[in-house]
């Protein structure tokens, strides 16, 4: 286990070097260059998911995406109090979803090993230690100590039973939330909630982020002269004409009305660009009733160090602007 000690150099062993003594270590080890976004993860820590060693991107979102939904606010928060040295240690208790969909407890520990020039971290090592046996030995005899074996049995059954129940409920109301119900795209709250990850991943990782805001021209038109159920036809058309155009990882939201929003994780402004006109084009191949073309204004920015989410917010909602007043179907930003 890591040890609460200063920060530590390796001089004189390299990457590969380093690798290859964490591939034959049984506990799940990793290695993150904060520099390069490079996260490696040796065989230990997929066998101990029961995947197969190496079958993941070497980033952190393959870190993020197998941590429990509940337990990453708290995860991040301890991680975010280490890099900033509000703390002497990160260590943490979470729930890592395994290959089968089964989620078990593990303990994660990390230390920096080498900063930059500048103060911020280079380097981070840490490893990942498979404890849900423990935990669940630990509520077992909790709920022994209780009360009597079958009373137990029959609590927990119950328990069981409503616990399922209420999970289902959850997942249901969340899902209500978090779907826009005409479109099936994502919930302006869904998107409020993204864009905040994404802020904040940002400003923790130096990796970028971009906003592009979707606006179709002259959608009153469209509700006046074939009325709302065209209208809304149109609008779910429009999501399902992007979703083939747009990577897993993005999202896309109906942020109201005829306005759409779209976040793309890890992406400049450039390839914003590229996105934007390749919906623009795909998007005038669309037509109401059949007949009538659509076409969409898009605003386009792209995140920057230490900008106010809002201020972010309020420059792709003027780029959008923009391109609407320079004679719409076109981009801006």
């Amino acid at each position: 286990m890591l040890q609460d000690n200063d920060t530590i150099r390796i001089p004189d062993l390299n990457d590969a070097a380093v690798h290859g003594i964490l591939e034959v270590i049984s506990d799940g080890v990793w290695d993150w260059n904060a520099n390069t976004g490079f996260v490696y993860r040796n065989p230990g820590w997929y066998q101990m998911l029961g995947y197969e060693p190496h079958s993941f991107d070497n980033n952190v979102f393959t870190w993020e995406n197998v941590i429990h939904p509940d337990d990453l606010p708290r995860v991040m928060a301890r991680f975010d109090a280490y890099l900033s040295g509000q703390t002497a240690d990160y260590r943490a208790e979470y729930r890592c979803r395994c290959r089968n969909g089964d989620y078990i407890w593990v303990e994660d520990c990390g230390r920096i090993i080498a900063r930059n020039p500048d103060g911020t971290v280079a380097r981070m090592i840490g490893a990942h230690r498979d404890i849900h046996a423990q935990r669940e030995l630990y509520a077992r005899l909790e709920l022994h100590n209780r009360t009597l074996e079958q009373q137990v049995a029959e609590r927990t059954a119950e328990l069981e039973r409503l616990n399922l129940a209420l999970q289902h409920q959850v997942e249901e109301n969340r899902r209500l939330a978090e779907t826009d119900s005409l479109t099936g795209a994502a919930s302006r709250y869904r998107l409020e909630q993204a864009v905040r990850l994404e802020y904040e991943r940002a400003r923790r990782f130096k990796e970028p982020f971009a906003v592009i805001a979707m606006d179709v021209d002259d959608f009153k038109q469209i509700n006046d002269r074939h009325g709302h159920g065209v209208g809304d036809h149109t609008l779910i058309d429009i999501v399902r004409l992007t979703r083939g155009a747009i990577r897993e990882i993005d999202l896309l939201a109906r942020w109201g009305g005829d306005e759409f929003m779209l976040v793309l994780p890890n992406t400049r402004l450039a390839d914003a660009h590229v996105v934007a006109e390749k919906l623009r084009q795909r998007l005038g191949h669309a037509r109401v009733k059949g007949v009538e073309p659509i076409t969409l204004s898009f605003g386009l920015v792209e995140s920057r160090p230490d900008e106010p989410l809002n201020q972010l917010m309020a420059r792709v909602d003027r780029a959008l602007y923009r391109a609407k007043l320079a004679g719409k179907d076109q981009l801006s930003g």
